[in-house]
């Protein structure tokens, strides 16, 4: 993405940081002696990357006092060029950065003049002050200069009143204030330039002083301009749709040659190879390997003909590279081009391959910049760069949208990439978990999402719910301590790249959220035979487990357990929804009731449709994830075509696809993405969607907890 745009992280934003020294601090009388930026790139202080020069102003002399504060007097500047000499390398400089600085109002001021002076032309940068920056953060602290700032951050301040050495501290008090910015829901420019234009006070103050506003409103981008127009087809369909099935397995010591002549009967480009003694059926990708037509022409021309000869096993590829079942199309297009590969083997949820996918398979797809996010996640090395594609995905959002996809099948593709946020995170938590001494996982493990990540119904309002399943270990053991690090550091990347710490401690770092095998069947068990409401807070959201690195299949085997305990336990599945209500969310003649002009409407039915749905499947035995095949699930056991639960499915689609176009509508303007709608902004058509969906969901009350209704009914 475009790293100065208003989406842009500022944990990874490109910027060039400026100061400059002028002979006084009336901007409409000051002359500019000495200019200076230094570059951030991807949130980082660029060693060597700096500029700095002395200029020489053409009509006017140095005072004395303002020599007493930078020290640079007439005798300094005397063989310097003028600003009209310097200004076009300066341009070159910035390029199109945001521009940073400390009261940046002034400097910005002092610039025009000079260029209007000169004849040169003016264009205003993006900007960012880190004086308002702070006050954000920090109103109480009393005093703004930069030498307060620096103190209270703890930042040594170096060539004080230098234009390079303000510059150079004012870069590090930007990178110190980022932490504090979270902290405070700012994460992006738009959102930093929403917050500081709120300090009109201070904006008004610096205009009156002939300063020129520190932030400036900026016009939002057009999605349609940033992200190239694709086929949508890759982000409504399913690898397993399009998948060759079933894949075509040989041994390992089968010969060349008679795999070239399996591949020419099969019409194929490529076989898999297992293990002799492993059933096809029963191959993990991470164990198998793969031989190509083009493996066996360069064998050829390496070896001759004697290459036939050969065990597949001297010229595979391995492991085999995959992707899974479930996954959207989009995601095996984004792997194939990361990974300069024509073939994908195609797996389930216990990592087993099931299917094959080639390029030819996906020849007739095509797409444009919002391809590559999911494996540009899968690609970042570090917390930056996780950040920097994360930050894709609300234009990402609103460009499938305007393509006609459902809200469905946009939370589908936000939960995607959750789930490729959470596990790119657990692989460099791992790389940190070696670089300090602290070895590998003791065991086999995986890392698993709750909630609507694990649904594949997440929205851009999200935060973290993780877990993590080990193979064996005691609580407070040596396995147990090291997962408690690996998931502190998980949670803290998530956080640092755009994913907040879950508010209800639902992360791997926290006890109750980890465990061995036999640590959550005893949880199941507890929860399922002997737990009080109270007990069971957020205990629901396991249920929709979803594994997203590691050993898959203890996930699958913790899951399926969860589900045989709880088949069929009316009294768990009623506690499941105790206190869940709906409120009267329409008024009497049919008005929608609002506060502030929105409705939150998670709380107004998401929350409860969503958990009603959970019981009901957990109740009957029905092992779909997403509340829509829950519902059809539900419907289906108990053999009565029940308008009132499609009527909830119908209603859940209206929540999720207002709730995101709301939430993408409030990224671009810099707020904070909630469960909120603005009413007034629905069309007519969407508001009489809204009111059927709002009462639809009076129903729920009915269903989970009226003995006369369909959690009585036996199957």
């Amino acid at each position: 993405m475009d790293t100065t745009s208003g989406a842009a992280p500022l944990l990874s934003l490109d910027a060039v940081v400026i100061d400059a020294e002028t002979t006084g601090l009336d901007p409409r009388k000051a002359r500019v002696i000495e200019l200076a930026g230094v570059r951030l790139s991807a949130g980082k202080l660029v060693d060597g990357g700096s500029f700095v020069q002395l200029l020489r102003p053409a009509d006017q002399l140095i005072p004395a006092e303002t020599t007493r504060i930078h020290g640079i007097d007439d005798a300094t500047v005397a063989e310097s060029p003028l600003f009209v000499d310097v200004w076009p390398s300066f341009e070159a400089f910035l390029g199109r950065a945001v521009v940073i600085g400390h009261m940046i109002g002034f400097d910005l001021a002092v610039l025009k003049r000079e260029c209007d002076l000169a004849g040169l032309p003016w264009s205003r940068p993006r900007t960012l002050d880190t004086r308002l920056l702070a006050e954000i953060v920090a109103p109480d602290l009393g005093g703004y200069q930069l030498e307060n700032l620096a103190a209270w951050l703890g930042i040594d301040v170096a060539g004080r009143h230098s234009a390079l050495g303000d510059a150079i501290t004012t870069a590090r008090i930007f990178l110190a204030l980022l932490p504090r910015l979270r902290e405070h829901g700012i994460r992006t420019v738009v959102q930093a330039e929403r917050v500081c234009r709120a300090l009109t006070a201070v904006l008004d103050d610096q205009v009156r002083m002939g300063w020129i506003e520190a932030v400036e409103a900026t016009a939002r981008i057009d999605a349609e301009q940033t992200l190239k127009r694709f086929d949508a087809y890759a982000y409504r369909h399913r690898n397993r749709d399009i998948m060759r099935y079933p894949a075509i397995f040989v041994g390992a010591d089968v010969l060349v040659g008679d795999a070239l002549e399996r591949m020419t009967s099969e019409r194929i480009s490529a076989v898999y190879v297992g293990a002799p003694d492993t059933a096809a059926d029963d191959v993990k990708a991470v164990e198998a390997g793969i031989v190509t037509e083009r493996d066996v022409l360069r064998a050829i021309a390496r070896l001759g003909a004697p290459a036939l000869e050969l065990p597949v096993h001297r010229i595979m590829s391995r492991p085999l590279a995959s992707i899974p079942e479930d996954a959207l199309v989009y995601r095996a297009i984004g792997r194939m081009n990361r990974l300069k590969t024509r073939h994908l083997g195609v797996v389930d949820e216990a990592g087993r391959v099931v299917g094959a996918l080639s390029a030819r398979d996906l020849l007739r797809l095509r797409a444009g910049e919002a391809i590559s996010l999911g494996d540009e996640i899968e690609d970042a090395a570090d917390t930056q760069a996780l950040a920097l594609a994360w930050a894709k995905l609300p234009r990402v959002a609103e460009v499938l949208l305007a393509e006609g996809l459902s809200g469905r099948q946009v939370a589908d593709v936000i939960s995607s990439e959750l789930c490729a946020l959470t596990r790119q995170a657990a692989v460099i938590a791992e790389r940190l978990m070696r670089e300090r001494g602290e070895g590998d996982p003791p065991t086999p493990y995986t890392l698993v999402v709750l909630g609507s990540a694990g649904r594949g119904e997440s929205l851009l309002a999200m935060d973290q719910d993780n877990a993590v399943i080990f193979e064996q270990g005691e609580p407070g053991g040596g396995e147990d301590r090291w997962f408690e690090a690996f998931g502190a550091h998980v949670a803290d990347i998530l956080h640092e790249a755009g994913v907040p710490y879950c508010k209800g401690g639902v992360m791997a770092k926290n006890p109750p959220w980890r465990g061995s095998v036999a640590t959550w069947r005893d949880r199941i068990e507890h929860w399922v035979w002997r737990s009080s409401p109270k007990d069971l807070l957020s205990v629901d959201i396991f249920f929709d487990l979803r594994a997203v690195h590691g050993d898959g299949s203890l996930a699958v085997s913790v899951r399926q357990a969860a589900f045989a305990a709880a088949e069929g336990q009316v009294a768990f599945a009623k506690l499941l929804v105790e206190g869940i209500s709906v409120p009267a969310s329409l008024k009497f003649f049919g008005g929608i009731r609002t506060e502030g002009g929105r409705i939150d409407l998670k709380a107004a039915g998401l929350f409860g449709l969503v958990a009603a749905a959970r019981a009901m499947a957990i109740r009957y035995h029905v092992m779909g994830r997403s509340t829509s095949q829950r519902l059809a699930g539900v419907k289906a056991v108990v053999g009565r075509g029940d308008t009132d639960l499609d009527a909830l499915d119908e209603a859940h689609g209206v929540f999720l696809e207002l709730i995101v176009s709301q939430q993408i509508a409030d990224v671009a303007e810099g707020t904070p993405p909630s469960n909120a709608v603005l009413v007034k902004r629905l069309s007519a058509r969407d508001r009489e969607r809204l009111r059927a969906a709002l009462q639809a969901v009076t129903v729920i009350d009915d269903l989970t907890r009226s003995y006369g209704g369909i959690w009585v009914m036996t199957v």
